[in-house]
């Protein structure tokens, strides 16, 4: 909005680089153009004002399609006024030459006329598809069609606008119709999770059985080698048992031989002492043949006494004494 200055009979004009500002008087143009700062008479000028930024519309277009069914878009059009002395003329743009502001409502006119014209343009878009493809297709080909048919409208172009785009945020149906199209997808999601969690499931049952299996092959193999051993260990029990019982043998056969040994060394050397014996017996009885009985007497004697226990005392009586030297006087007489 440009900034007016007031003084005493004449007032200065000041806008900005976005808004073209053209000045009549007495119906001829005077001044136009972007940016301009002049001063003026109030009473004989005519000021017009046209922003020539990008500038936005939202409007909400309500359209029915091939199967008679409504659906709802959100559209916003992009636009410029491309040519303002022709916008001028065409809408009233004109402002206050004391407060520099919009004598009427020109936007709102600009807004009313491009609104229409793209609610026109979306209905005759969507006229030719079904709610279906309306609702599925997405805003693409809508945006396409919608910015297509505004840049093409002569009305437009003689207006001084220039639609720069369209965009379309969405295509909605009655919450129910919604309800009802997003059923089969719905279900089919459903059903595709359904899947991966029997997927999820099976697979899951198939590594358990994997895992008994293994478990399974483990304790098999666990229990085959067990056999193994103790086959093993019996066999070795019995290797040792055969070599224990052949040592066993071996031992008993040897000390055997040894008593044998040892028995006949022990009958040869009593044999051979038994000789020695009887032949030393005989020398001595052959020795004794021919000597006196008295003689025999006293060795029988000695004998005697050899094998007699010892004798710590021996009392002699007179009886004995007188017996025993009797005897020997008797056998000196002989």
């Amino acid at each position: 909005m440009a900034t007016i200055t007031r003084y005493p009979g004449v007032r200065h004009l000041r806008s900005t680089p976005t808004a073209h500002v053209m000045q009549l008087r007495d119906g001829t143009l005077r001044r136009s153009g972007v940016g301009l700062a002049f001063w003026f008479r109030p009473l004989t000028a005519v000021l017009s004002e046209v922003p020539v930024d990008d500038r936005e519309l939202p409007l909400v277009a309500h359209a029915r399609t091939a199967d008679l069914q409504d659906v709802t878009a959100q559209v916003t059009v992009s636009y410029r006024f491309e040519n303002p002395e022709v916008v001028a003329q065409r809408l009233d743009f004109s402002i206050d030459p004391a407060t520099g502001r919009w004598t009427g409502e020109p936007l709102q006119q600009v807004g009313q006329l491009l609104g229409e014209l793209a609610a026109g343009h979306v209905m005759d878009a969507l006229a030719g598809a079904t709610l279906r493809e309306a609702v599925s297709s997405g805003a693409g080909p809508l945006r396409q069609q919608v910015t297509a048919a505004l840049v093409a409208d002569k009305r437009v172009a003689a207006t001084g606008l220039r639609v720069l785009g369209a965009r379309v945020s969405s295509v909605r149906a009655d919450a129910d119709l919604e309800r009802a199209l997003q059923t089969p997808a719905r279900e089919a999601a459903q059903s595709e999770a359904d899947r991966s969690t029997f997927e999820r499931r099976a697979l899951a049952v198939e590594r358990e059985r994997a895992i008994a299996e293994n478990e399974l092959t483990n304790r098999i193999e666990l229990a085959t080698r067990e056999q193994h051993l103790v086959t093993q260990e019996g066999a070795n029990a019995r290797t040792r048992a055969d070599e224990a019982a052949a040592a066993a043998l071996i031992e008993a056969r040897s000390q055997a031989e040894r008593r044998q040994l040892h028995a006949t060394s022990t009958a040869e050397a009593t044999r051979l002492q038994g000789e020695a014996e009887g032949a030393a017996e005989r020398a001595r009885m052959a020795a004794l043949a021919d000597v006196e009985q008295g003689v025999l007497l006293a060795v029988a004697l000695r004998e005697l006494a050899a094998h007699l226990p010892a004798i710590g005392q021996v009392t002699v009586t007179p009886d004995m004494l007188t017996g025993a030297l009797g005897a020997l006087t008797a056998r000196r007489g002989e």
